[in-house]
């Protein structure tokens, strides 16, 4: 194959241009389709069928956890079992005041408003938000100086779903003002099996239950990576096979992609080597990391971090990141202990 070696992080969480049709394409269309967060599933349906019992639009939610999880699944499902139209806004594209009053007045009855990435709303604008969750009602200001007066809008009831990568980031005012909570959590693998194993048959793809087992196990507990490394890994199996996703093919493919067995990519893998081999195994703080890694430090927070933590890679101290007994072990390094705790 005249193939170059791949430079993207494939296992990234965060959606590409790329995943935008995927995802549309392999988006749960029922309760009984989105696999795993049964807990949070659970309370949702109580909490929409309690509105629907006092004829009252749900409350405003909030999910929380990161990227490729499932939170813009659980907004669509919502939407369809309350029966209502979905507007969907990314926090920040809503600059001006001007533009999330055009959003507001423009829901109908019951509608639900989708804002991905909550905790980048402009803060004038969310200062617009509170009237607006708790009254349903808009206070706009017309004019400027002595003339300037304020507009009182009435706003059709709604229910507003915030999604949220960076909870902490959140204003309390605005957090406070959602009537409920919920933090998705990475899952398991044999979710994540079932999920690969729906994906292929939406995509007409044959796979077999081996290869379904190394996709998951490399796919970061996260079925949005799941999916990316389905599509990739049957690019392979039509081009170095004959279209059957096989275990050879599907290791053959991770392979040279540079995804090890426990989903590691080389941005992984050169985080956890600087730390042990420039910092003596840490602590070292995120501003330092990043500048010896080149990586940014949304990066290192948002897409390596987290799994590394959820693979017991990498801890947090007060004095830093420092690298585990189980990362020295999986890099196949020498541990030399942790006497920099001292």
């Amino acid at each position: 194959m005249n193939l170059s070696r791949p430079t993207s992080l494939y296992t990234s969480p965060k959606p590409t241009q790329e995943d935008q049709g995927l995802d549309s394409t392999l988006r749960p269309r029922a309760w009984e389709e989105y696999v795993g967060q049964e807990k949070i599933k659970r309370n949702l349906k109580v909490i929409i069928e309690a509105a629907k019992k006092r004829k009252e639009t749900p409350e405003h939610l909030l999910f929380y956890g990161g990227s490729g999880l499932g939170k813009t699944s659980l907004a669509y499902l919502v939407t369809k079992e309350i029966g209502a139209n979905i507007r969907v806004v990314s926090g920040p594209a809503v600059e001006k005041a001007g533009d999330l009053a055009a959003i507001l007045t423009n829901l109908s009855e019951g509608d639900v408003l989708f804002i991905d990435e909550c905790h980048r709303i402009n803060k004038i604008c969310e200062e617009y938000l509170y009237p607006a969750m708790e009254d349903f009602r808009l206070n706009i200001i017309v004019g400027k100086g002595p003339m300037a007066r304020t507009m009182e809008l009435d706003l059709p009831r709604f229910t507003l779903i915030g999604a949220t990568t960076r909870l902490a980031l959140l204003s309390s005012p605005l957090r406070n003002r959602f009537g409920a909570t919920f933090q998705l959590n990475f899952y398991e693998e044999t979710d994540i099996e079932k999920i690969i194993r729906r994906s292929a048959r939406i995509l007409n793809v044959e796979i077999r239950p081996e290869a379904i087992k190394i996709i998951a196990s490399r796919s970061r507990f996260t079925p949005r990576v799941a999916n990316r490394l389905l599509k990739r890994v049957r690019d392979f199996a039509q081009v170095e096979g004959k279209g059957v996703i096989t275990e050879e093919i599907a290791k053959s493919a991770l392979g040279f992609l540079e995804i090890d067995e426990r989903g590691l990519e080389p941005g992984d893998r050169k985080i956890l080597e600087t730390i042990i081999e420039k910092f003596d195994g840490g602590p070292v703080g995120l501003k330092t990391l990043s500048a010896a890694t080149s990586e940014e430090q949304d990066s290192i927070l948002d897409i390596y971090e987290p799994y590394l933590m959820q693979l017991g890679f990498i801890e947090r101290t007060p004095r830093g990141r420092m690298t585990t007994r189980f990362a020295y072990q999986h890099l196949g390094i020498k541990y030399r202990g942790a006497q920099n705790l001292l």
